[in-house]
């Protein structure tokens, strides 16, 4: 594995104080002198495929977890937030960025922080929109606060997902049918019977203690009525967990905690029904055809992709992906990236993207090769799903479900086999936002970018009304 210049001092100091091993006796262990070991620890020094190794070697750790996730988010966030025409007279370099996520990670949470609470502020302030009911004007989100908390976890609660598979692997789930299993086991332990609702209420599921009455909607998709069951059960019988989980989080508000301890709850849910080693085994042997892993484990193509998303477990990834919902108006309603390519925190997605034409295609999974402006290269599907609840009238809501992975890891996905990925002119220009992309003559940019100066040439119209210097 080529490694080039890898500096991991932080994530080698977690692991040997995690063995509450001295310098000293960490050191000689793997093999090297104190202090090459200070030096690493401090980031002073990289460390070599040799360190890499032995470190493999001596404590089971799978060498690409070491180089890869939780930097490149908090990278990403990081420059986002210093792109903010606030910090106009200060561009830091990539080395400076990197030496600060590397080095002081909690620092740069903090900075990231500020920003939003800047932002935030000054978005209500612009609409005059101060809330005397409040003590001030608030940071983040109730929403933010928790997608930023799944954000740098990987998405992946190792504690819950553990649960869920035991308790699949009880259920025997995905061997048998799913719903007659939940049911049966809500009924056997929880003594909670499971019935229809009378159909006026639009309610997905609705519970009721006393009587331990579970009331799904029957107009809902069976799929949606499974995942609602074990929401239930993740309630019923992995509260504790759940609560472990939202306290160490330190969420800063009350409202925070609950969009979390809901978060969780379908997290659980998800790896009930498509538990961590069967369904990674199961999506490798159908190489990510997301419609045949639907159709194996009796969930959506949305639990589906959300689930692959998931795949972060240490020592037992899945492939790396990114998984994004958007609403029709380019909003991005649920984002996760376990690659290079991060989701920008404001803003919508580039225009160029393939998502937004899914909702041209519906029923069909679109495919794209794309290219960001840093150079890497991605396989992105595109699909539109529509939840409908009821009959003629109901309300439709259509989503574009958005994945991909690096092109390195193309190969197993069975989209990618005719297409040609060794061709430069196979690959698209995309970009991240608008606000913050460096590609100056994109002519489907909506907004200037935030790190660039704007010209003006009266007697020259291109496509732009400006130039980005």
């Amino acid at each position: 594995m080529a490694t080039g210049k890898l500096f991991i001092g932080k994530k080698v100091r977690e692991l040997r104080q995690a063995r509450n091993a001295t310098q000293v006796q960490f050191a000689e262990r793997i093999g090297i002198s104190t202090s090459y070991l200070n030096q690493i620890e401090s980031n002073q020094r990289p460390v070599s495929a040799t360190v890499l190794l032995a470190l493999a070697e001596k404590f089971q750790l799978d060498i690409a977890e070491l180089s890869t996730g939780e930097t490149d988010r908090l990278l990403s966030a990081l420059s986002e937030a210093l792109s903010d025409p606030l910090f106009e007279n200060y561009r830091p370099t990539p080395q400076e960025l990197k030496l600060i996520t590397q080095n002081a990670p909690g620092i740069a949470h903090a900075l990231i922080t500020c920003h939003q609470a800047y932002r935030r502020k000054s978005e209500q302030l612009a609409g005059m929109d101060i809330n005397p009911d409040r003590s001030g004007l608030t940071e983040t989100t109730p929403y933010e606060e928790v997608r930023d908390f799944f954000h740098f976890v990987d998405n992946y609660i190792h504690d819950l997902d553990i649960a869920a598979e035991r308790l699949a692997a009880r259920l025997n789930i995905p061997d048998i049918n799913s719903q007659t299993a939940l049911a049966d086991h809500l009924l056997r332990d929880f003594g909670v019977q499971t019935i229809h609702n009378d159909g006026g209420d639009e309610a997905l599921r609705s519970y009721d203690p006393e009587r331990r009455v579970l009331k799904l909607n029957p107009y809902a998709p069976v799929q949606t009525r499974i995942f609602q069951m074990a929401v239930l059960l993740a309630q019923l019988g992995a509260a504790d967990n759940i609560d472990a989980v939202v306290r160490k989080a330190g969420f800063r508000s009350q409202e925070a905690a609950e969009v979390c301890r809901v978060g969780l709850q379908n997290y659980f849910a998800g790896a009930l029904l498509m538990p961590y080693g069967r369904f990674l085994e199961t999506a490798h042997d159908l190489r990510h055809d997301i419609e045949l892993l639907a159709a194996r484990f009796d969930t959506s193509l949305e639990q589906v992709c959300h689930r692959l998303s998931t795949l972060q477990r240490p020592g037992h990834k899945g492939v790396p992906i990114f998984f994004a919902r958007i609403d029709r108006a380019g909003n991005i309603t649920k984002r996760h990236s376990a690659t290079k390519l991060q989701f920008a925190r404001f803003g919508a997605a580039c225009p160029l993207w393939n998502a937004h034409q899914a909702f041209e295609a519906p029923g069909r999974i679109i495919r794209q090769l794309a290219e960001t402006p840093d150079g890497m290269r991605y396989l992105c599907l595109a699909t539109e799903v529509t939840k409908r609840l009821g009959g003629f009238r109901a309300v439709q809501t259509r989503y574009a479900l958005s994945l991909g992975c690096e092109i390195s890891y193309a190969d197993v996905f069975v989209y990618a086999d005719d297409l040609d990925l060794r061709e430069k002119t196979s690959f698209e220009p995309i970009g991240i936002s608008c606000r913050i992309c460096e590609r100056k003559r994109c002519p489907s940019r909506a907004t200037p970018s935030l790190t660039s100066r704007i010209a003006i040439d009266h007697d020259k119209r291109l496509t732009l009304p400006y130039e980005l210097l």
